[in-house]
């Protein structure tokens, strides 16, 4: 009789449950408020695109013609350089070594040379009163001349090595702002590092005015006018914007890449590239970030 009690109360109970769940899991939760307003365009037609900022002049990557171990690191992340300030070095103790090698040969064919001339400088005076021979002063002669041919080439071997020892200090390539660096004191860095697939040593860009490189929907690349007004909003606050001055077309049509990484964007078209310029002043706006960008076009 218990039992015939206890098993409907049971049911009972968990189709109560079942309801109860249901019910709370069916409310409607509020929508959260966007982190920032979306952008408005200032024209009356525009073409719209997303754009990444990049140095001016193009992001740099700065690798090392001959691989070592790092001696020396003469810059930092954020450092300013000028064209020619040195960036890091390759330790450099077996071309020294070698450059005294070849400095020390080059002060060796001076003496023999020195030696030679004046040899030859004794000889020619007996040859013209027939106290030695033709053939003995061509011999000193030669003596002469193949001393001379050693002391250029122990000079060139020297300049030689003075250019290696050169090339142990990477050096800025032009004024700018290190954005990166993956370079660390006694560590191996081979040649060509980037070419390999491995990321840049340094990663240099002039930064005082800065690049907007805008992907273009290729179905509105025609829209596009040489010297088109534009305007850029930071992604994430449209309160930092500002004015946009055409650069150039990349004439090439490429296909989009993801700039977001969010998988309801649309990277199965291709678009053109317009970079646009700005002067970064006191606006805080780096390098890699995004903008959302109007650019003023004629209607469609």
């Amino acid at each position: 009789m218990l039992r015939k009690t206890i098993l409907p109360l049971l049911a009972l109970a968990g189709v109560a449950f079942a309801i109860f769940t249901f019910v709370g899991g069916d409310k409607s939760h509020p929508s959260l408020a966007p982190v920032s307003d979306a952008p408005r365009s200032p024209y009356p037609s525009s073409v719209a695109g997303s754009g990444i900022v990049e140095a001016s002049s193009e992001n740099i990557a700065i690798g090392t013609q001959i691989p070592g171990v790092v001696a020396r690191i003469f810059v930092g992340i954020g450092s300013n350089v000028k064209a020619g300030d040195p960036l890091f070095s390759i330790d450099e103790r077996n071309i020294r070594a070698e450059l005294a090698i070849r400095r020390a040969a080059v002060q060796f064919a001076e003496v023999q040379l020195a030696e030679a001339k004046y040899d030859l400088s004794l000889y020619e005076p007996l040859a013209g009163k027939g106290f030695t021979s033709d053939a003995d002063l061509r011999k000193r002669r030669f003596a002469a001349q193949k001393a001379e041919a050693q002391l250029r080439q122990a000079r060139a071997e020297q300049k030689y090595f003075e250019a290696e020892l050169e090339r142990m200090t990477v050096r800025a390539p032009l004024d700018g702002q290190v954005l990166q660096l993956k370079v660390h004191l006694g560590e191996y860095v081979p040649a060509a590092a980037a070419a390999a697939g491995q990321p840049p040593l340094i990663l240099l860009g002039s930064v005082m005015t800065l690049h907007v490189r805008v992907d273009v929907d290729e179905n509105d690349a025609w829209r596009v006018r040489a010297g088109a007004a534009a305007m850029g909003y930071l992604r994430g606050n449209m309160k930092i914007s500002t004015p946009l001055a055409f650069v150039r077309f990349e004439p090439f049509v490429v296909p989009k890449k993801s700039l977001t990484g969010d998988s309801t964007e649309r990277v199965d078209t291709r678009v053109l590239q317009v970079i646009f310029s700005f002067t970064r002043g006191d606006l805080p706006i780096f390098v890699g970030q995004q903008m959302d960008v109007f650019i003023d076009a004629p209607a469609s």
